[in-house]
């Protein structure tokens, strides 16, 4: 069986580091030339953790990450609200990490060419296209240049080749991306550890200016210093561009969050320090009714593109990897495994879209908003909402959006 993966992110890497597992070999196809350490950060929680660990990718990762103790919960006045432990001190058989997203990325990508082999990953292939009879699939490929790229043959083809998947357009031409209103910025600056150093912060809601803030590299100095990842978010009518890669400006988003600051933390000073900026609009898809067409179907970000929010684009991306890799090994018809993969995991993924759209993780935050009248409140938050009601909204998004099971 002549299996395709178009796309070497993520979840493509995934399924070919699982396909692998399973002795069944495979072709990566990825657009970029040269694999280079790019992006901010990123948060494995123990449902993504699960499926890397699976992989035997945990003792590379962990030493390249920062381990997180605990959640932590502020209003936009710096006021404390909640906090629950995250990872192996939640109970979990796995550990929360938050690391550079490059640095995941070349685990996998080192992994994947030790273990597949450099003669079946394929850079400078971007896919522009596939034709498919009873017998097979064509795949269409360009280079970097625009010259054109060998015609490759494939029973099965996985698109995996991200929000803007060319393959998926090939099906879904007139589709637009959703936007409801909120656009980020998020940076990387060098700092001394916030509370534990090992805490994951949000601050404020969307509704007055929101801050998530982690710690994704430890002692970058003599200073004991770490690399301190974070994103503001803001309420916008304006989109802005569609692209990971484009450079934020500062007057665009500082001066909602120029008098935050707190007696923990100086937020403008946390953001001006920042090493670079990267701005991009929070983007979705309407879930679809179909991932899967004859020999190709869409895993990950091509599959179900959603709000970067809980942290589930790469966990959901792995578990439909670890999903389709499973079904091909059992064998029989591969046709048969793409439509069953589709019936699995669609449903589960939409369900996580729409979650995100309307239950974000700051809920507790707009919660407290709410009981306080907008304002600080004079005391604790204990005086107006109890920790176990806290805990029960908590819980509550976790088990929606998918990963509120033990690993």
């Amino acid at each position: 069986m002549r299996i395709a993966i178009v796309g070497g992110g993520v979840g493509g890497l995934a399924l070919a580091l699982g396909l692998d597992q399973r002795g069944i070999a495979c072709d990566v196809y990825e657009a970029a030339p040269e694999i280079k350490e790019l992006g901010v950060g990123i948060t494995l929680l123990p449902h993504a953790m699960r499926e890397l660990a699976a992989l035997g990718l945990q003792p590379r990762l962990e030493p390249l990450a920062i381990e997180n103790l605990e959640s932590v919960f502020f209003n936009r006045w710096g006021q404390f609200i909640y906090r629950e432990p995250r990872g192996r001190h939640a109970g979990y058989d796995v550990p929360e990490l938050g690391m550079h997203r490059g640095k995941l990325h070349g685990v996998m990508f080192e992994a994947a060419r030790e273990r597949l082999g450099d003669a079946r990953i394929h850079l400078d292939h971007r896919c522009t296209g596939a034709q498919q009879d009873g017998q097979g699939v064509t795949l269409s490929f360009s280079g970097v240049r625009g010259h054109p790229q060998p015609t490759v043959q494939a029973d099965v083809v996985v698109a995996c080749d991200g929000v803007n998947s060319a393959l998926r357009r090939q099906f879904y031409p007139e589709e637009k991306v959703a936007f409801a209103g909120i656009n980020t910025w998020r940076g990387v600056t060098v700092h001394k550890p916030i509370l534990t150093g090992k805490s994951y912060l949000r601050i404020g809601s969307i509704d007055t200016g929101k801050l998530v803030i982690y710690p994704i590299v430890d002692n970058v100095d003599r200073h004991g210093n770490q690399l301190i990842n974070w994103v503001a978010e803001i309420r916008q009518a304006e989109m802005g561009m569609n692209d990971w890669n484009r450079p934020g400006r500062f007057e665009d988003f500082l001066p909602f969050f120029q008098d935050w600051n707190f007696d923990w933390l100086d937020v403008p000073e946390l953001l001006l320090h920042a090493r670079e900026v990267l701005e991009y609009p929070m983007v979705d898809k309407d879930p679809v009714a179909r991932w899967t067409f004859g020999r190709i179907t869409l895993l990950g970000d091509a599959a179900h593109p959603m709000y970067p929010r809980g942290s589930n684009g790469s966990a959901q991306a792995l578990i439909d990897a670890r999903t389709l890799a499973d079904l091909l090994a059992r064998g029989g018809d591969p046709v048969a495994a793409l439509q069953e993969y589709e019936t699995l995991r669609l449903p589960a993924t939409a369900k996580v879209v729409e979650t995100n759209r309307t239950v974000p993780p700051d809920f507790i935050i707009m919660k407290a908003d709410e009981l306080s009248g907008g304002k600080p409140f004079p005391g604790k938050i204990d005086d107006l909402i109890s920790p176990e009601e806290f805990k029960r909204i908590s819980d509550d998004y976790k088990r929606v959006a998918g990963f509120a099971l033990k690993s």
